[in-house]
């Protein structure tokens, strides 16, 4: 696995990458950071390859070869940027992890749901509302998250296998899901993945659930139940922003010393 200090080669072309597939143009990184030795030096050197060779226009088809393009070259950065882009790649989701300042974790929390801490590793994050202007309206959109006093008494603690399982659920689809995960052939692989990215947090993490099915049992079972049997404390926005209505999410939090973990899904229409 590739772990690198803040700033590193793959951390600046993975920012560049991402104003790319954005739409905005920056210089190249330039300088001695792009030209490092060993595995991360040949991962660099594989996309700045792959980059070189994307014609620029039509500008959409850029896009898109650019967004395919980060997507592999997250993949290929690490397993567990690998995992969550097979497990939540292709639904509406968000994941990311930030770090632990607070002794009450619920700040921590609040941070990551806000967009105002980095991953402390440098990994992927899942977030498809992170250029939306709906943020003008709804600053932490699509999340309308209670404050960190009311955050806790919102959550119901998981066991770590259950964990998993809500994770797991959350590569399907809130409406008209023609294969729940309970009985797709790969039902295995997705909770392989699912395990691979609950390992990040280590086996003395803790875990929380805005699901009420977990209300009075720490283990309910997730893939029995779909997302279409789950009811959960309402953490996304009311507003009806840009023709989007968000109905229903799903939420797991994985707590540690060192960092907080935060995984949802939003059914919307």
């Amino acid at each position: 696995m590739l772990l690198s200090s803040p700033r590193s080669a793959l951390d600046l072309l993975d920012a560049y990458l991402e104003a790319l597939w954005d739409g905005r143009e920056l210089p190249l990184p330039q300088g001695p950071a792009l030209h490092t030795p060993g595995e991360e030096g040949e991962l660099v050197r594989w996309a700045l390859d792959h980059l070189h060779r994307v014609p620029r226009e039509p500008t959409d088809v850029f896009r898109r070869q650019i967004g395919s393009l980060l997507e592999e070259f997250r993949s290929r950065r690490s397993p567990w940027n690998a995992a969550a882009l097979r497990l939540l790649n292709d639904t509406y989701t968000f994941v990311a992890t930030g770090a632990r300042r607070h002794e009450d974790w619920a700040h921590d929390v609040h941070a990551v749901l806000h967009r105002s801490v980095p991953d402390p590793r440098g990994w992927v994050r899942l977030d498809w509302d992170r250029t939306n202007d709906a943020r003008h309206t709804v600053p932490a959109y699509p999340f309308d998250p209670p404050g960190p006093s009311e955050l806790p008494g919102l959550l119901y603690p998981l066991e770590a296998g259950a964990a998993v399982a809500a994770l797991a659920v959350m590569a399907e689809e809130w409406q008209s899901e023609p294969a729940p995960v309970r009985s797709r052939p790969d039902r295995d692989a997705v909770l392989a993945d699912a395990r691979t990215l609950l390992d990040r947090y280590g086996p003395g993490a803790r875990y929380f659930t805005n699901a009420t099915n977990a209300a009075s049992d720490p283990a309910p079972d997730f893939l029995a139940a779909g997302l279409q049997g789950i009811g959960s404390h309402r953490f996304h926005t009311g507003e009806y922003v840009n023709g989007l209505d968000i109905f229903e999410d799903l939420g797991l939090i994985a707590v540690t010393d060192d960092e907080v973990g935060v995984f949802w899904s939003f059914g919307a229409y």
